[in-house]
């Protein structure tokens, strides 16, 4: 409004010695209350390209059951999607602490301060968990890259496990001999829907006929084992599993390396602009630093050195 441009003439003149002391306190006053507002204000970190938060770790006790602001008062709720894959999970229950992100889960609920009983799981489906929108979950981890893209939708912790991308396909596939990323460019080729895995087809093998895209994993492995596609692209420990417990005739043609030498990260989801996530990425920050996370995965998830690398 023009009018709110204009000088009056009190903001014209000086201000008078009693004015001035009568100001002075406000101000201080005034001070205070917006650094202490500034102090509390979730952090946008949706400029960063990096999975953890640019503002400082926020105090311990700030990061205890008693102090953090989760969907129901004295529980940590977690999501995933269902079924829950091994090795991830087993046995398809989140809840029992078997497969790598099921004891990474109650590892930060201990970080945390939070009890095994404390843990609610809900099922939340892969694409509902990274869409925009509140959520009705705490924390999310069902194999969720991190990116810029989705950073633009939710909050990501800190990365909990580096991961590449896998080639299966059936051994008396074509697809099976292949050495490099151009032998499978006139492949059909399959990919769960939003995920990194597909990515990894349209934008490193760049295949001459467009992949199928599957809801699930589940519809990926059952169309491999009935010919509909000649391979299909997972992270690195789900096509262990799949060649090892699922699909006999399987094999892992090879893995891909990370591009542009910044690894793959699979991060906690949290609603954008939550509270919970400078908390959240310092746990994971300290089971990093403390092993736990190594001991998981080496427990957990097998090895990858014998992989060939596609290029």
């Amino acid at each position: 409004m023009p009018v709110a441009h204009r000088p009056t003439r009190r903001t014209a003149t000086q201000a008078t010695p009693s004015a001035a002391r009568r100001t002075a306190p406000v101000a201080a006053c005034l001070a205070v209350l917006l650094a202490a507002a500034a102090g509390c204000a979730p952090q946008d970190d949706s400029g960063s390209g990096s999975s953890k938060s640019s503002a400082a770790p926020p105090a311990a006790a700030a990061c205890t059951k008693g102090k953090l602001a989760t969907q129901v008062p004295g529980k940590l709720t977690m999501g995933t999607d269902k079924p829950a894959y091994a090795p991830w999970f087993e046995g398809d229950d989140p809840s029992n602490g078997k497969g790598f992100e099921s004891a990474v889960a109650y590892a930060l609920a201990e970080r945390l301060g939070y009890d095994r009983a404390d843990v609610v799981w809900q099922t939340v489906p892969f694409n509902t968990a990274v869409a925009p929108g509140a959520k009705k979950f705490d924390v999310d981890l069902n194999q969720i890259s991190v990116s810029d893209e989705r950073r633009r939708a939710v909050d990501f912790s800190s990365g909990y496990y580096d991961v590449r991308q896998a080639v299966v396909a059936l051994k008396d596939s074509p697809a099976a001999k292949a050495g490099s990323a151009a032998d499978l460019k006139h492949a059909k080729l399959g990919a769960q829907v939003g995920t990194t895995s597909l990515d990894v087809i349209n934008d490193v093998i760049e295949p001459g006929e467009r992949p199928a895209v599957f809801q699930k994993n589940d519809y990926a492995k059952t169309a491999l084992k009935n010919g509909q596609v000649e391979a299909i692209v997972v992270d690195l420990p789900t096509a262990f599993y799949i060649t090892s417990a699922e699909i006999q005739d399987a094999r892992i043609v090879g893995q891909f390396e990370a591009g542009g030498g910044k690894p793959e990260q699979f991060g906690l989801v949290l609603d954008k602009g939550s509270r919970l996530t400078p908390c959240v990425s310092g746990a994971v920050d300290s089971l990093r630093k403390d092993g736990t996370l190594a001991r998981l995965e080496k427990q957990w998830l097998s090895e990858a050195a014998d992989v060939p690398v596609l290029k």
